[in-house]
């Protein structure tokens, strides 16, 4: 057992160092060619903020509930795998554990990538500052 929550753990620290967000890429309009890049860079920052700020007050779901779907799945295939081989309680407690670690991995990997939500909250809020965002990279 500990030997699977070591190597799902280093997978987890691997997933979440790769874990980048990108950012918007913007059309060189007037406005932009105005103010510059790095007041551009300003206003980006400005709109990741509030960004975050409305995901954080309005959540849909994210790591943790994969992890509580992936650990009551694992209990439940452990606990089988247990039962055949005579160990109930210990196949379905490693099994938990391991899904949990497994579920939390697919949860983080699944949230490293910004949401529709707030992509689109991103370009609303640099449109308003004048920006033309084009897509995201």
């Amino acid at each position: 057992m500990v030997r699977i929550l070591l190597l799902v753990s280093m997978i987890f620290v691997f997933l979440a160092g790769c874990a980048m967000q990108g950012g918007p890429a913007l059309y060189p309009n007037a406005h932009l060619n105005a103010v510059g890049k790095e007041q551009a860079e300003i206003d980006i920052g400005e709109c990741e903020r509030l960004a975050n700020e409305y995901i954080k007050t309005n959540p849909g779901g994210g790591a943790a509930g994969s992890a509580a779907a992936g650990g009551a799945a694992g209990a439940f295939v452990g606990g089988a795998a247990g039962a055949v081989t005579g160990n109930i309680g210990k196949g379905a407690g490693i099994g938990g554990a391991a899904g949990a670690a497994s579920g939390l991995v697919r949860g983080i990997s699944k949230s490293s990538k910004p949401s529709q939500v707030y992509k689109n909250f991103m370009f609303r809020c640099l449109r308003e500052k004048g920006y033309e965002p084009i897509g995201w990279q």
